[in-house]
C-alpha cells in the first residue's frame, strides 16, 4: 500500500486535505496567493516591528495576525501556493490548531512506517507524501480572489 493512502486512511477526517475541503471551503474565503516553490519549506513566524512575517526560505510575507499566520504556515510548509483563507477572521486560529495537530500526526504516523529504511529512501518517501498532500490540496483549490456578498437586504415590513 502507498504510503500516503495508508496515512490518509488511518488520519480518515483528520487528513490535511480533508479539513481544507471540509471545513476550510466549505466557508466563506477568499484565495490567498504565497509567491514560493513548490516543494517542502522550511518556514519561521517572526514578530517584528511592523507586525508578523512568515518566513519561506528567503522570502517574507507580511500577515496581519498571529493565527493567519500559523495558518498560512502549515501550506507554506507543504509547499502550496495558492490557498484559500477563511473570510471570518474568528475561525482561523480553530482551523490552523487542527491543520498543525494534522501535520504532526502525518509526521508520527509516516516516522512510524518508514523505521528501517535508509535515509535516501525516508527522503524521497517524504518528497512523495507531501507532493501527494500539495496536489490533493491545489485540485481543491482556492477559490475567488474575494468572497461573495449577499447584495440583497431584507426590509421588514409592519
Amino acid at each position: 500500500m502507498e504510503i500516503a493512502a495508508e496515512i490518509r486512511e488511518n488520519l480518515g477526517e483528520e487528513w490535511i486535505p480533508n479539513i481544507y475541503q471540509n471545513k476550510v471551503r466549505t466557508q466563506r474565503t477568499r484565495a490567498h496567493r504565497l509567491e514560493i516553490t513548490e516543494r517542502e519549506n522550511r518556514v519561521i513566524i517572526q514578530h517584528t516591528l511592523l507586525g508578523v512575517e512568515l518566513k519561506v526560505g528567503n522570502n517574507r510575507f507580511s500577515c496581519p495576525d498571529l493565527s493567519t499566520a500559523r495558518y498560512l504556515q502549515i501550506f507554506a510548509r507543504l509547499g502550496c501556493s495558492n490557498v484559500a483563507v477563511p473570510y471570518d477572521i474568528t475561525k482561523i486560529s480553530t482551523l490552523a490548531d487542527e491543520l498543525e495537530s494534522s501535520w504532526h500526526r502525518t509526521l508520527l504516523f509516516f516516522d512510524k512506517m518508514i523505521e528501517e529504511k535508509t535515509s535516501s529512501v525516508r527522503g524521497r518517501m517524504r518528497s512523495s507524501l507531501i507532493r501527494e498532500i500539495r496536489q490533493e490540496i491545489d485540485k481543491i483549490g482556492a477559490g475567488s480572489l474575494m468572497p461573495e456578498f449577499k447584495q440583497s437586504t431584507k426590509q421588514r415590513t409592519t
